[in-house]
């Protein structure tokens, strides 16, 4: 609403900027990037899924755990080890005397933000994968169906809402980079927004884009609504795991080859690139402290934003599971239409409405984690949403039945068997902010700093060892809640 205010009172001349060529050159480069990054990272994630979850290939659950690492880097530190590696100046002519081809504008953007975005392809297909009836594709693999046609006519059908999905995450998540995009001086429209932001007193033609911006992220989640259709997706639980397709020895070779490929570009070749700066740094004797103030500001943020988002997360799974309506259906939605949004675009509503309603608080530290809790406050229902669904309800009845009131219940009953989801959520917004960079650019108070921040001015310096030492210091933060995220209940499942 804010940014539709500011509109209202922009000059001709943001109007201008609106319907001029440049915009139109803007949109259909953000558009196209978009459309090629989410071919790629879902072909790459559904590959990825049928591979480890359909055949009989060694060590699948460490090749699994290896192939979802890049969700723990974010895709300004990809972009920022393929420019350090890359080129006839790069890391890798340094070492071997000659390099790969230097990698920015679209291909360097297309390659970082596919590696940053198959992650969830893949995660997503792999979890409907499982919940397939692997008898159907028993049944056409016996009426002579080659595994090319059981694919097509069998496991992708079946498959579409689930890649339609991981796709909708990639395609958004390409559309709000920031940073990516800013290091590989590709003109997408969030580069081109923060620079009219950073670059002029007059700020209204950066909110006419960022309007813009929002249409198109919009029109990407309506596109996604209609593809998927009115079809009925679900099947029985299987009752059985499905027989192993064998791979033969050509076949095998070629998996192994494929998975070894994503896995080395996604998270061997970043964590070696970082190591290899950091210790020419120390061998050249760069300065390579511990930056303590960022990550006393990574921690500080991403703490209060996590426990801001499951306070705020309780009423509203509470409200949605326990007490429907047709008004805390919109309260749900709203919180992941929010979600969807791009960031640099609420980051830019939010000056806009502070500037004008709320100077007193404008660039604090209430309203820059206020910002980061309502952006990834999905992230904190949703896990807490699937633990009340499996609370019986009659619970809470008895609880009540015995004297209790709602609240007590609340905190009593309902609250602590709920703590795994609400735990969780808290973990995937504090993994979330941590790495959030274009909110924390425009919101910071003066003097803040966090590890995105320190990654992006340093690499955009090309002071590239002190801007390893913090990506290693994030990537190390961040595995820990992932670890727990992912590894931990997948041990404590099989023991």
């Amino acid at each position: 609403m804010a940014m539709l205010v500011r509109a209202g009172q922009a000059s001709d001349a943001a109007w201008q900027t609106l319907f001029s060529a440049r915009t139109v050159e803007l949109l259909a480069r953000t558009l196209g990037l978009t459309a090629a990054v989410t071919a790629t990272a879902s072909a790459i994630g559904v590959a990825g899924a049928w591979i480890l979850a359909r055949t009989d290939l060694q060590f699948k659950r460490a090749w699994g755990v290896a192939f979802a690492m890049p969700l723990v880097i974010p895709s300004y530190v990809l972009a920022m080890v393929l420019l350090s590696a890359s080129g006839s100046r790069g890391l890798i002519a340094d070492l071997i005397g000659v390099g790969p081809p230097y990698l920015s504008g679209f291909v360097g953007a297309w390659l970082a933000l596919t590696i940053a975005t198959y992650p969830y392809v893949y995660l997503v297909s792999a979890a409907a994968l499982h919940r397939i009836d692997p008898a159907m594709e028993e049944v056409a693999r016996s009426l002579g169906a080659s595994p090319g046609r059981v694919m097509r006519t069998v496991v992708l059908p079946h498959l579409r809402p689930a890649i339609g999905a991981g796709a909708l995450l990639a395609a958004l998540y390409t559309l709000s980079d920031f940073g990516a995009v800013s290091l590989m001086r590709f003109d997408a429209f969030t580069r081109v927004i923060y620079a009219q932001y950073a670059g002029r007193l007059d700020r209204t033609p950066a909110i006419v884009l960022s309007i813009v911006l929002v249409l198109a992220a919009v029109i990407v989640i309506v596109a996604e609504q209609r593809t998927r259709g009115r079809g009925a997706y679900f099947s029985s639980k299987p009752m059985r795991s499905p027989s192993p397709y064998r791979l033969t020895s050509p076949k095998r070779a070629a998996t192994t080859a494929f998975l070894a490929l994503v896995v080395s570009l996604g998270t061997a070749v970043p964590i070696a690139v970082l190591i290899a700066w950091f210790i020419r740094g120390v061998r050249s004797g760069v300065d390579v402290g511990i930056p303590w103030s960022a990550i006393g500001g990574s921690l500080t943020g991403a703490s209060l934003a996590a426990v801001i988002a499951v306070v705020a997360a309780i009423p509203i799974v509470v409200l949605a599971v326990r007490h429907t309506s047709r008004a805390t259906d919109w309260l749900e939605r709203t919180v992941y239409v929010t979600f969807s949004l791009p960031h640099i675009t609420i980051a830019i509503a939010v000056v806009a409405f502070t500037v004008r309603y709320a100077r007193p608080v404008y660039q604090s530290l209430l309203v820059l984690v206020v910002v980061y809790a309502g952006m990834f406050l999905a992230q904190a229902t949703g896990p807490a949403k699937a633990s009340l669904l499996q609370i019986d309800p009659t619970l809470d009845d008895a609880s009540r039945s015995l004297g209790k009131g709602n609240m007590a219940t609340l905190a009593r009953i309902t609250i602590p068997m709920m703590s795994r989801g609400l735990l969780a959520g808290g973990l995937l917004v504090f993994v979330t902010t941590l790495k959030e960079l274009p909110a924390t650019l425009l919101l910071r108070p003066s003097g803040f700093t966090t590890l995105a921040v320190r990654i992006w001015s340093s690499s955009s310096e090309l002071l590239y060892t002190r801007a390893a030492v913090s990506a290693l210091v994030l990537i190390g933060v961040s595995i820990i809640p992932v670890y727990y995220l992912s590894i931990r209940p997948k041990e404590a499942a099989d023991s």
